[in-house]
């Protein structure tokens, strides 16, 4: 039987290690050292020779700790098919590579050991804090050793929203229309560029809820582990089809339904 905390234990240490990697990276590159900068999906969807160095620092550390069990990363794919425990890594090597550039510090390194698709460790790390955001599932989630418990607000009109917009430019011009319904309807929204982050957000009731389409797994494997063993009701993407297929919301207990019945009459599905 896999122990959970001794995997969340290695999940904090791993992202620890990659997160001072990436700091060097981008104070390195705040001096004006050059990088390459590559792009995927579209010109606004980027890739740096940072997230790739920290996604092999990432795999190099999880060979030697857990030898033998799979890992998906953002930007090399899948390694081993299989793993002998039954243990996939999934790995964000920068979460918010945009945010990296600009030197915006809401950036993050996300690692999460997830079993039979379902994430049962996981610690996302900030670089430029240093805070470091964990959680076991069934045991629950902290904030530099803190438990974190999140928001318990119980009005949707003083919902404070999280989200984010895809890199296509025609998915994005429907998210913002989304958005623009949903304004008359919560306090505010918040876009921080890091979808990790918004999770981490979500559970230490820094805001009171957060929806986006279109992340992969990567983007939430650890986050959305940290916000529900924080106390938020979190849908994934594929559970909810209302919400959209690829939909992700966490939100405190307390306004998740109505917050989704908002979503989903404002056109989520459409999205």
């Amino acid at each position: 039987m896999t122990d959970e905390r001794s995997l969340t234990e290695i999940a904090e240490t791993v992202a620890a290690d990659a997160a001072e990697l990436v700091r060097q990276r981008n104070a390195d590159l705040r001096g004006g050292a050059a990088m390459s900068v590559g792009t995927k999906s579209s010109d606004t969807d980027v890739v740096t020779a940072a997230d790739t160095e920290s996604e092999r620092l990432i795999r190099s550390r999880l060979a030697e700790l857990r030898p033998g069990d799979a890992v998906l990363g953002e930007e090399e794919g899948s390694g081993a098919a299989d793993s002998e425990a039954g243990v996939t890594w999934v790995v964000d090597p920068i979460d918010g590579t945009v945010n990296f550039l600009y030197g915006y510090p809401a950036f993050a390194v996300s690692v999460a050991a997830q079993v039979d698709g379902v994430s049962v460790a996981g610690a996302v790390v900030e670089p430029v804090s240093g805070r470091r955001w964990t959680a076991t599932r069934g045991v629950g989630a902290w904030l530099d050793g803190a438990p974190l418990r999140g928001a318990s607000q119980d009005s949707l009109d003083l919902t404070l929203l999280a989200t984010g917009f895809a890199y296509r430019q025609d998915r994005r011009q429907r998210q913002a229309k989304l958005i623009a319904a949903m304004l008359g309807r919560v306090r505010d929204i918040r876009r921080g560029g890091s979808s990790a982050l918004d999770l981490c957000a979500v559970a230490a009731g820094w805001v009171d809820a957060y929806c986006e389409h279109g992340l992969s797994r990567w983007d939430w494997a650890a986050g959305a582990l940290i916000a529900a063993e924080a106390g938020a009701r979190v849908t994934l993407p594929g559970d909810d089809p209302e919400l959209g297929a690829d939909a992700i919301m966490a939100a405190a207990a307390t306004i998740a339904e109505p917050l989704r019945a908002a979503l989903i009459d404002c056109g989520a599905a459409e999205v």
